[in-house]
C-alpha cells in the first residue's frame, strides 16, 4: 500500500470551495467532475462528493472508481484495519442502499469521524459524520499511474492555467532566501548548498561525514542537480512536517521555518501560533485546531513566534537581520497567497440535512456566505457532548480545544437573528494562481 494520502494536498487545495446561487456554476466544481472522468456535467448542483474524491485521487495519478456512486467506493482499493489519515471512508444515507457519502478521514471521537469532503454544506469543508453510518474504511493498492484521456485532462488544473502548486510555489521561495553555495564559520550547519548543509546531504545519501571523503562530499553537494534539491526538500522537509495536510498560505510559511528551524521545531511553532498542545507532534487534536483557526491570524502569529525564536538564538548578532528579513518576506508571500484565496468568489449554502450530522438549522435554499466561509456546527454539538466523548485508538478532540477554536473565531463571524449554535469560519482551500516563472537555481562553486 501507498504510505502517503498525496491526495490530500490536492483536497486542502480546494477547501472552501462551494455551490453558487442562482444560474452561475462554480467552475472549480465543475472540475471536479471533469477530472473524475465527467466532463459533460455543467451544474454544480449534482452530487459531487465522489467526484471530489476521484479528481483528488485522479490528480496525484491514482485511478479513482470514475463513478458518481459514493458507494462505488466500497470495493475499491484495499481494505484497512486500522483506519489512517487520508483514507477514503463510505457512510450510508438515510434508508436507500444505493445512497451514500464519501470523503477523507482526518480522525474521529467516540461516535463520529472526521471527515474532509466534497459537498459536505454544499461545501468543501470539515464534518463529522456518525459511526453508526460507516460502511467502510479503504486505501489505494498498489497500482500503475491513472491512465488519462488526452494531453489536457492529464495537467492539474493548476498547472492547466500555468499555475504552480503549493510545493513548488514554496520551494522557490526557499531556495530563494537559501542562495547558492556557503560555508560560514560561524554557522552552525557548516557547509552549505541552496538550504542543504553538509550534513543533511551526507545523511541523504547514506553515508558518515569522514576525513577522507568530507572534501569529495563538498564538491558534490556544490555540484547538487535542481531534482536532488526538490526530492531532499519534499521528503526531509516538506512531508515530514505534514504540510501538504495545511491550507497553503500556512502551509508556505510552515515549510520555510521547517528548513530553517527544523522540523520539530517548525511543529512546535505551528502548534503554539494555533492554540493546540506543544508537542511536537503533528496529531487529531493540531489538525483540528488548525482547521478552526484563522489562516491570517495564525500567520501572524506563526511570524511573532519565529522572530522571538530568532532573537533569543547566541547568533542573532550576525545572522539577525537576514533572519527577520526572511519571516517578512515568507509572511509576505504566505499573504498573498490568502488574498488571491479571497479573490475568488464562493458563496456557501445549506447542505443536505440527512448527511449533515451535526447541523442546527436545515433550509431547502441556498444560504449566504462568502468565498470562504462555511457553517461550523461541529463546535456546537462537540461543545454540548464533548464531556461524555472518550478518545478512540488515541485519537480524541477535548473539550477545551472545542472551546479555544470557538473562541478564536467568534469575532470573525456574522450573527444572524437568533442563530441557534457557534458559527464558525474555516480558511484553508489552497488554490495558487500567481503565475510564477522558473526558478533560478545555479550552483555556486
Amino acid at each position: 500500500m501507498m504510505e502517503e494520502a498525496r491526495w490530500l494536498e490536492e483536497a486542502w487545495r480546494e477547501f472552501g470551495q462551494s455551490e453558487r446561487a442562482g444560474t452561475k456554476e462554480n467552475a472549480r466544481i465543475l472540475a471536479f467532475f471533469r477530472d473524475a472522468g465527467h466532463p459533460d456535467i455543467a451544474r454544480d448542483e449534482i452530487a459531487w462528493c465522489a467526484a471530489f474524491c476521484g479528481a483528488c485521487l485522479e490528480r496525484v495519478g491514482i485511478r479513482s472508481t470514475r463513478s458518481l456512486l459514493a458507494r462505488s467506493y466500497l470495493k475499491w482499493g484495499a481494505a484497512l484495519e486500522k483506519p489512517r489519515t487520508g483514507a477514503i471512508a463510505v457512510f450510508s444515507r438515510g434508508s436507500n442502499a444505493s445512497e451514500g457519502h464519501v470523503g477523507f478521514w482526518l480522525g474521529e471521537t467516540e461516535d463520529a469521524v472526521v471527515l474532509l469532503g466534497g459537498n459536505q454544506g454544499n461545501a468543501v469543508s470539515v464534518t463529522r459524520y456518525p459511526k453508526s453510518r460507516l460502511l467502510a474504511v479503504r486505501w489505494p493498492a498498489l497500482q500503475k499511474d491513472a491512465p488519462q484521456k488526452d494531453a489536457e485532462s492529464s495537467v492539474r488544473p493548476a498547472e492547466r492555467e500555468g499555475l504552480a502548486p503549493v510545493f513548488d510555489r514554496a520551494l522557490i521561495h526557499v531556495l530563494a532566501m537559501e542562495g547558492g553555495f556557503t560555508d560560514d564559520p560561524h554557522d552552525p550547519g557548516g557547509p552549505t548548498n541552496h538550504g542543504i548543509t553538509l550534513g543533511v546531504f551526507a545523511a541523504w545519501r547514506k553515508v558518515a561525514i569522514t576525513t577522507a571523503n568530507r572534501e569529495a562530499l563538498i564538491r558534490d553537494l556544490k555540484a547538487i542537480d535542481r531534482e536532488t534539491v526538490s526530492e531532499i526538500y519534499r521528503r526531509r522537509y516538506w512531508d515530514l512536517a505534514h504540510c501538504a495536510e495545511l491550507p497553503g498560505p500556512l502551509a508556505l510559511m510552515h515549510f520555510d521555518a521547517a528548513v530553517n528551524h527544523g522540523v520539530g521545531a517548525a511543529i512546535r511553532v505551528l502548534q503554539e501560533a494555533v492554540g493546540a498542545s506543544v508537542d511536537g507532534e503533528i496529531g487529531p487534536e493540531t489538525r483540528a485546531a488548525v482547521a478552526a483557526a484563522s489562516v491570517a491570524e495564525a500567520l501572524a502569529s506563526y511570524a511573532a513566534i519565529r522572530e522571538r525564536r530568532y532573537r533569543a538564538l547566541p547568533h542573532f548578532w550576525r545572522f539577525g537581520r537576514g533572519w527577520l528579513r526572511r519571516v517578512d518576506a515568507t509572511l509576505k508571500l504566505a499573504r498573498t497567497l490568502g488574498s488571491e484565496i479571497d479573490t475568488i468568489p464562493s458563496p456557501n449554502s445549506e447542505g443536505d440535512p440527512d448527511m449533515t450530522a451535526t447541523s442546527s438549522t436545515q433550509a431547502n435554499g441556498k444560504w449566504w456566505g462568502h468565498s470562504i466561509t462555511i457553517w461550523g456546527t461541529i463546535v456546537t454539538i462537540l461543545s454540548t457532548v464533548v464531556p461524555a466523548l472518550a478518545p478512540v485508538t488515541g485519537i480524541d478532540i477535548s473539550g477545551d480545544l472545542v472551546q479555544n477554536a470557538g473562541q478564536q473565531v467568534v469575532g470573525a463571524i456574522q450573527a444572524v437573528g437568533t442563530l441557534v449554535g457557534t458559527i464558525m469560519t474555516i480558511f484553508g482551500r489552497v488554490r495558487a494562481t500567481q503565475p510564477i516563472g522558473k526558478a533560478l537555481f545555479k550552483a555556486k562553486g
